[in-house]
């Protein structure tokens, strides 16, 4: 498992906006792939996943997350994702 939290995109980013989920809650994503967008005052910038696996959303799409909250999780298996998720 592994979380992905809302990068500091730059010195002064205090919050970042997710301007677009590229994969949806279940879907699995590979290493480094882009699957998400957010938006600051001064740009928009993609997340990569930190990991391969089943991707889980806990942020929506328009929301204002802090910088460090996690905003998703990535499971390494789809038993671990659905196991875990029942859960969350």
């Amino acid at each position: 498992m592994k979380n992905i939290i809302m990068p500091k995109k730059g010195q002064a980013m205090e919050e970042g906006t997710i301007a677009e989920w590229k994969k949806s809650s279940g879907e699995f994503v590979n290493e480094d792939e882009v699957i998400a967008l957010i938006e600051t005052d001064k740009a928009v910038m993609p997340i990569e996943a930190p990991s391969s696996g089943y991707l889980h959303i806990l942020s929506e799409e328009g929301v204002s997350i802090p910088v460090g909250q996690i905003i998703g999780i990535i499971f390494e298996t789809k038993e671990e994702y659905n196991k875990k998720v029942e859960n969350i």
